[in-house]
């Protein structure tokens, strides 16, 4: 978009703030908030933001050694539009928003990870590839006072729990689309106040920007309604956790030719595409973290919970790490499972991205499928590995990557790393003081992830 279309959307709108729009680590939604009237001068000379918000944790609490607060001096860094996501709020008066980028001293900030989701996908167009792809989140909604879950039972997809709500659906169903983000389905899942609302992939980059509008579009229109949503991957110890299974698949640069499926391969698919899966398998242990990078979401990584405990796939198979899904020449896709509600959706591609580039660079070969139960060891092969599930193990699986880390770059490993052990160090303090993992997990996450 032009910045005279965005004046023009401006004008015919009748808007008068214009949010300027950051994500931190977690995926969390930051904003200055800038008066219409000086929003062409504001897109050509950027607005200052505290570099430091890049070392928040989901409290507002800061992580020091991040490389972004006290190496800054604690700066400011110039944050300019990314013109292609202006849009009009429509759940907020007379409000349009833009997502943003950092620079600093002149310099891309190469550790945002917006930017090394885009510096990624840039790298896989030159390969000639470009990726079409959705997460599909779920999450719970809570009544704000209350904090109790908004529906009863775990009767998944039952009419008359999404029927209780009616008001608040109908509100995301109307008004996410006008956001960009196109959704295709409304469901309750398998927990109480758990719900699942997905939607139409997109190419490139745009595919973590309706991540990130959906997830912050969701928590604003629940607070209007009086209730809580929360992306906490795991609230509570005895239920169901939420995902956000990563879908995609492999095209041409032009967007015009699906590259994943192959009518005559064994599994029906691609010998590129089994290269791909091939290198998201072969790094899974270290991009584990990169998925699911909360304490709380590395939780979700059990057994008989349709979350996957090891590095497997299978044909349309909820119990591995890589589910594909054979719907003919343009509709075969894979679900990557690792993906946990809690997380960052511009990291979340980004590590599939580097893991499948991978893949296809050394045309890693695809193992079998696993034909039975990933959770059951009698259905899998011999020395299978299982994911990490604390953050310790998880984070050493990360740093010994040296393809994955080189691929995500020295400044976000370094602000990731020191993000997540002073999050492990908060809850082993917290469990010390002799609060449980759940109740920690509720109160340090929910309120704005």
């Amino acid at each position: 978009m032009s910045l005279q279309r965005a004046m023009q959307e401006i004008e015919d709108n009748n808007v008068e703030i214009v949010r300027f729009e950051i994500s931190d680590f977690y995926g969390i939604s930051h904003s200055k908030s800038i008066p219409a009237r000086h929003f062409t001068a504001k897109a050509s000379t950027g607005v200052p933001f505290f570099f430091g918000h890049l070392s928040y944790d989901p409290q507002g609490g800061s992580a020091m050694g991040t490389g972004y607060r006290e190496k800054m001096k604690y700066g400011d860094a110039v944050y300019y539009p990314d013109l292609e996501t202006f849009r009009r709020v429509p759940w907020a008066q007379e409000t349009a928003r833009v997502i943003t980028f950092p620079m600093y001293q002149g310099e891309i900030v190469k550790g945002y990870p917006r930017t090394v989701a885009e510096k990624l996908l840039k790298e896989m167009k030159e390969m000639g590839f470009s990726l079409y792809s959705s997460h599909e989140h779920e999450f719970f909604v809570f009544d704000a006072e209350t904090k109790k879950p908004i529906t009863d039972g775990v009767q998944v997809r039952a009419t008359i729990r999404l029927a209780k709500h009616n008001d608040f659906i109908m509100q995301i169903a109307k008004q996410l689309p006008i956001m960009g983000v196109d959704l295709e389905s409304i469901e309750t899942e398998y927990a109480p106040g758990q719900f699942e609302i997905s939607y139409k992939p997109v190419f490139g980059l745009q595919a973590a920007d309706n991540a990130f509008t959906y997830k912050n579009g969701i928590k604003e229109i629940a607070q209007s309604h009086g209730f809580l949503a929360s992306f906490v991957t795991k609230p509570f110890a005895d239920q169901s956790g939420s995902s956000a299974h990563f879908n995609h698949s492999l095209w041409d640069v032009t967007g015009k030719k699906c590259l994943t499926y192959d009518a005559n391969s064994p599994y029906g698919l691609s010998k590129v595409f089994e290269h791909w899966m091939a290198g998201i398998l072969y790094h899974a242990p270290a991009i584990a973290v990169l998925m699911s990078p909360t304490v709380n979401c590395l939780t979700r990584y059990k057994e008989h919970d349709f979350a996957p405990g090891n590095v497997t796939w299978g044909i349309d198979n909820r119990s591995t790490a890589l589910r594909v899904k054979i719907n003919g020449e343009n509709g075969t896709y894979v679900e990557n499972r690792m993906g946990a509600a809690g997380g960052c959706p511009y990291t979340s591609l980004a590590a599939t991205v580097a893991a499948g580039m991978d893949g296809i660079r050394n045309r890693y070969p695809l193992p079998p499928p696993v034909e039975g139960i990933a959770y059951d060891e009698a259905d899998i092969p011999p020395g299978t590995i299982n994911l990490p599930v604390d953050m310790k193990t998880a984070l050493e699986e990360l740093i010994n990557d040296s393809v994955v880390c080189d691929a995500f770059g020295e400044e976000f490993i370094e602000c990731f790393v020191a993000l997540k052990t002073h999050e492990a160090k908060l809850e082993a303090a917290a469990i010390e003081n002799g609060m449980d993992h759940s109740e920690w997990a509720r109160s340090f996450y929910s309120d704005y992830m």
